[in-house]
C-alpha cells in the first residue's frame, strides 16, 4: 500500500537590495538678517537711500538652542530613520539566520556558479576531473554511536560555506546529534552543521564555515542531457577519496526508489548511468563533459533491487537530478526544511495491473485527491499527458512537481477514460 508512497498519506525571490551609500542629508543654514560684509563698507554708495535699520535680535540666552534648529534636527532625524531603516532591512533579509546555515533568500542569497567551465566540444574527462576535483569533498558522519562510521561524498555549492550530499549519509548523526565532518581534496577537514535534509528526495545540507574557501562546483541541467552522452561521477567510493569514473547517460527519467523500509523510501525520477558508483560515492556530483553538475549520486542497482546499501557497482547507477536538487537545496536554506507534493492517497505498488497503471486503493478524507474526485479502484495511466506504469511511477511523476501546482489525470473508472484535475498538498519531508 502507499500514500504518495507504501503505507502512508501521502521556486526563489531575492531580497531587493541598495547599490551605494546612503545619500547623506543635505545641510543648509539659516539665511542673514546683515549684508554680506565689505559690499556697502561704513557708507551707502551715492544715490542711494539707507534703509532703516532692523533692530539688534536679541541674544539667545545663554544654554538655550535657537528656535530654528528644532525644525531641522526633526527632518535630519526623519531621513537618517528612513534611510537607515530600509538598508538595515536590506541587511536582515539578505543575511539572517533563524539557523545555522539559513538563509532566508535561499539560492538566490548566496554565491553559486552556473557557467560552464569547459567548452561545448570538450571530450576530455581529464578536463573535468580537473575542474570538479576541488569543488568534490569526502563526508565523515557518525553512525549508531561510531564516529565516522558513515562516509560518502559532496559538492560544494557555494562561497559561503554550503555542501550537498545524500540524506542517507547523515541521516544517523542527524537522529543522535552526532558529529559530521567534511574533508576537501588537500585533507582539511571542517567541523559541519546540518542545515535541513530531505529523505523523500534523499538530500541534505551541510554548513561550514571554515569551507568558505572553497571552489563552488558548476550547476547545470540533467533536462539538456542526451541517453549516451559521456558523464563523469566523483567521489569517495569505499572510502577512496577524490576518486573519478566515467561513463554515458544509460537512460533519463528513470523512476526509482531506495531505502529499507516505507518510512525511509526516497522515489527519484533518475538519471541512469553506467559510470561505476560504489558504496561511499553517495551525494558525489554526476557531471557533464562540460564539467556542471547534472546530478547527485544516489543509488546502485544490485540483483533483485535498487538500493543505496552495501552492495558493489554492476554497471548501473541512479542519480537525483539537479533540478530537483536546486529546488530542495532553496527550501532547505530558506527554512531548515524541505517540503514534498502530496495528493492524499494511497496507491498499489505492485499487483495484477502493474504496468497498467496506478491503482488508486485508498483516498483520505479532506485531501486534494478527495476534492478532485478521486475515488478507491481508479486506475491513473497518464499525468499531464505522460504514461504512468504502475504505482511507483505515478508517485515519482507527483514527486517531480511542486506543492500547489496543478495536474491533470488521466483516469480509468468502470471502463470509461476521464480527465480529473488534482491541486497538489504538501508535507515536509
Amino acid at each position: 500500500m502507499n500514500e504518495d508512497e507504501p503505507g502512508r498519506a501521502p521556486g526563489p525571490q531575492p531580497a531587493d537590495g541598495t547599490d551605494g551609500e546612503p545619500t547623506r542629508p543635505l545641510s543648509w543654514m539659516p539665511p542673514t538678517s546683515q549684508p554680506p560684509p565689505g559690499q556697502w563698507a561704513s557708507f551707502p554708495p551715492p544715490g542711494t537711500q539707507a534703509l532703516p535699520v532692523a533692530p539688534a535680535r536679541p541674544a539667545p540666552p545663554r544654554g538655550r538652542v535657537p528656535g530654528w534648529i528644532w525644525p531641522v534636527v526633526a527632518v535630519l532625524a526623519l531621513v537618517v530613520g528612513v534611510v537607515g531603516g530600509a538598508v538595515g532591512g536590506v541587511a536582515y533579509e539578505h543575511f539572517r539566520t533563524d539557523n545555522v546555515g539559513t538563509v532566508s533568500s535561499g539560492l538566490a542569497g548566496v554565491d553559486t556558479v552556473n557557467a560552464p567551465p569547459l567548452a561545448a566540444d570538450n571530450g576530455s574527462v581529464a578536463a573535468v576531473a580537473q575542474e570538479l576535483l576541488p569543488s568534490t569533498v569526502q563526508i565523515s558522519a557518525e553512525y549508531d554511536g561510531e564516529k565516522g562510521g558513515a562516509t560518502g561524498s559532496g559538492f560544494v555549492l557555494d562561497r559561503q560555506g554550503h555542501v550537498i550530499t545524500n540524506n542517507h549519509v547523515v541521516a544517523s548523526a542527524a537522529s543522535d546529534d552526532g558529529p559530521i565532518e567534511i574533508v576537501d581534496q588537500d585533507g582539511n577537514r571542517y567541523e559541519a552543521t546540518l542545515v535541513g535534509r530531505s529523505p523523500v528526495y534523499d538530500l541534505a545540507v551541510l554548513y561550514a564555515a571554515g569551507a568558505k574557501g572553497l571552489k563552488p562546483a558548476s550547476l547545470g541541467s540533467s533536462q539538456q542531457l542526451r541517453v549516451g552522452e559521456g558523464v563523469v561521477a566523483f567521489g569517495s567510493p569505499l572510502g577512496l577519496s577524490s576518486t573519478v569514473t566515467a561513463g554515458i547517460v544509460s537512460a533519463l527519467h528513470r523512476p526509482v526508489t531506495t531505502g529499507d523500509s516505507a518510512n525511509d523510501s526516497s522515489y527519484i525520477n533518475a538519471v541512469q548511468t553506467d559510470a561505476a558508483i560504489n558504496p561511499g560515492n553517495s551525494g558525489g556530483p554526476l557531471v557533464n563533459l562540460r564539467g556542471q553538475v547534472v546530478g547527485v549520486n544516489s543509488a546502485i542497482a544490485t540483483t533483485g533491487s535498487s538500493t543505496s546499501g552495501e552492495s558493489g557497482n554492476i554497471g548501473v547507477g541512479f542519480a537525483i537530478p539537479i533540478e530537483q536538487v536546486k529546488v530542495t537545496a532553496d527550501q532547505i536554506l530558506r527554512t531548515g526544511e524541505a517540503r514534498y507534493p502530496v495528493i492524499g492517497a494511497k496507491v498499489q505498488t505492485g499487483g495484477q495491473d502493474e504496468g497498467k497503471g496506478a491503482v488508486i486503493d485508498e483516498v483520505l478524507s479532506g485531501t486534494p485527491a478527495d476534492k478532485s474526485g478521486l475515488e478507491k479502484g481508479d486506475l491513473i495511466t497518464a499525468v499531464n499527458g505522460e504514461r504512468v506504469s504502475d504505482g511507483i511511477a505515478l508517485i515519482v511523476s507527483i514527486r517531480s512537481h511542486q506543492p500547489g501546482e496543478r495536474l491533470r489525470f488521466t483516469v480509468v473508472r468502470d471502463g470509461k477514460e476521464r480527465t480529473i484535475e488534482v491541486k497538489l498538498g504538501s508535507e515536509v519531508g
